[in-house]
């Protein structure tokens, strides 16, 4: 609704204002709310897409398909055998019955499933004994990954996996387990979790030390429901991530789970560290800067989603979408050309400092224009108030326009929410972070999660804890 222009004074003047104001804000609420529940989540721009990379050649498009080839000549092969029957066995010409084969014969292919199965390993030690009577020696046992347990590394593994890669909640597993004719209950399983976390907990923890000390840092958070806190009641819990990409540019992500979101938990994870933190606009960093030397810059993705929220009531925010949308064809083309980081500073500088102005002038303009609490209004506002962490990546190449890798983070424990919904307690959501820190990992270096866990779970306890560091998942991806 549009308020028509006034040309005489009216004393409800201020408060038909004011009214509009409000339902203006109310009518933007409402399509966000059914937006969420019914619409798409999409954020794409009416301006073409930005093309990544070119399109593959014949030869690329031969290299891929006999790479697959030869990945899928690498699995087991049953050979099965198709005889000619009896009443086959006849020349149709002369009626010979005596037929000779022609070469190897003729094959063809058919992919089976083979669903994966447990097996129980039974371990028989042998025990000595001399005639004397005075001695008796018993085998060395198998060693265990839990102590008196009945469950090696790989069941452990498996449920680890399922669990923070998969998403699986537990009474699923349950089921899938009974299928498999290895009946497990879910308070096992559960306690075999948090086993499992309880071991590798010097690992974890060792990932969240080093991804916090490194130069740039990316941080988000979000809910986890915590079923029974420490009074017994239901409360909401927070899951808050850090990610960081190493020397050689590949990204590690550690979790960190806390009963609230105060900003007491990057205050104390981060204090001392020094380089710079990316986060979107919540309150609850700005402690970070006064317990450290870090620099907090800002996120270009939430400042665009803001005028993208508003642009149904106010068509004016399509230009401002135009500037975020060619500050990141200056990172694309950046990228195109494998530019090093001095050069892409410089690129950046050269065309997107102009766009940064640019935006500067557009936005001064229209807060004057605009409604205070309008949807563009809140856009503005919340752009202005971070205009200068807005400004960082100008002067470090490595840090990102945006927080996306962050978000992206947090997807799995979006998706693990809907599935199994909550947490039992505290102690609960500390472990699940710990194993997510280390499938999430994994997933981002490209290692198998089940295959490092089966070995990492049954090495750690014999590892020097001074050495713990070789069991991170790039050193152990390296050593292998």
């Amino acid at each position: 609704m549009v308020m028509p222009p006034v040309d005489h004074d009216c004393s409800l003047l201020g408060f038909v204002t004011d009214l509009a104001a409000r339902l203006a804000k109310l009518e933007h609420e409402n399509a966000q709310l059914k937006k969420s529940l019914f619409g798409a989540r999409s954020e794409r721009s009416k301006l073409p897409r930005v093309k990544v990379g070119q399109p593959a050649t014949p030869e690329q498009v031969k290299a891929t398909r006999r790479a697959r080839a030869e990945a899928k000549a690498q699995t087991p092969t049953v050979r099965i055998e198709h005889k000619v029957p009896p009443p086959l066995r006849r020349c149709s010409a002369c009626g010979n019955t005596e037929l000779t084969s022609m070469g190897a014969g003729k094959s063809t292919f058919v992919w089976e499933f083979v669903p994966a199965r447990f097996v129980r390993h039974e371990h028989v030690q042998e025990v000595l004994r001399c005639r004397c009577g005075g001695c008796v020696v018993t085998a060395p046992g198998a060693p265990k990954v839990v102590e008196k347990g009945q469950y090696g590394a790989s069941f452990l593994a498996h449920i680890a996996v399922a669990k923070c890669a998969d998403h699986l909640p537990i009474y699923r597993l349950e089921k899938e387990l009974a299928r498999k004719g290895v009946p497990v209950a879910r308070s096992t399983m559960n306690e075999l979790l948090h086993r499992a976390s309880a071991l590798l907990a010097p690992v974890w923890t060792r990932l969240l030390d080093e991804i916090r000390v490194r130069d740039i840092v990316l941080a988000d958070e979000t809910r986890l429901r915590i079923m029974k806190d420490a009074s017994g009641k239901p409360k909401t819990g927070f899951v808050w991530t850090f990610g960081a990409a190493d020397a050689h540019g590949a990204f590690d992500v550690a979790y960190h789970f806390a009963e609230n979101r105060s900003g007491e938990t990057p205050k104390k994870l981060l204090e001392g560290t020094k380089g710079v933190l990316l986060v979107d606009g919540y309150s609850g960093y700005n402690d970070v800067e006064k317990v450290s030397t870090r620099r907090r810059a800002a996120c270009f993705a939430h400042v665009r989603r803001y005028f993208f929220e508003s642009l149904k009531t106010a068509p004016a925010a399509q230009e401002a979408l135009d500037l975020i949308t060619e500050l990141y064809r200056v990172e694309h083309d950046a990228k195109q050309q494998r530019l090093s980081e001095a050069s892409h500073l410089e690129l950046r500088k050269l065309r997107a400092g102009p766009l940064r102005a640019r935006f500067k002038i557009w936005l001064d303009a229209q807060r004057e224009r605009q409604p205070p609490k309008s949807p563009l209004g809140v856009a503005i506002r919340y752009t202005l108030g971070q205009w200068d962490e807005l400004g960082v990546f100008l002067d470090d190449a490595r840090v990102p326009l945006d927080n996306n890798a962050s978000e992206r983070s947090l997807r799995r424990i979006a998706l693990g929410r809907k599935n199994y919904l909550f947490v039992g307690d505290v102690a609960a959501g500390k472990s699940l972070a710990g194993l997510y820190s280390l499938v999430a990992t994994c997933e981002s270096r490209g290692i198998n999660p089940f295959d490092y866990l089966v070995d990492v779970l049954a090495r750690v306890q014999d590892h020097p804890a001074n050495a713990v560091h070789e069991l991170l998942p790039g050193a152990w991806a390296a050593a292998d």
